[in-house]
């Protein structure tokens, strides 16, 4: 199966600040074979560019929304963005 390339910026609510949410999203995106970066922002919640095939993308959406042990998320935001970074890896950034 030949899936389409796409890339997903997401913002994180909730208790997704000191309970290891983006060391979690770097584990769970390169096991699914992903690119991009994690980071906290200032109001509390995390922002995640993920890139990758369709597939795998929409796995790391549900995932997100899940969330690691202690996490407590309550919303996620979803744009469709096109990737002008050259990504290679998944990061934690900032």
């Amino acid at each position: 199966m030949n899936d389409r390339q796409r890339a997903v910026q997401a913002r994180v609510h909730g208790k997704v600040q000191g309970v290891g949410y983006r060391v979690w999203a770097r584990r769970e995106a390169m096991r699914l074979g992903l690119a991009g970066w994690v980071r906290n922002e200032r109001d509390g919640t995390v922002t995640a560019l993920i890139a990758g095939t369709d597939t795998a993308v929409s796995a790391m959406i549900e995932r997100l929304r899940q969330g690691p042990e202690g996490a407590s998320v309550s919303k996620v935001e979803l744009a469709d963005v096109e990737s002008s970074e050259a990504l290679t890896d998944f990061r934690i950034v900032g």
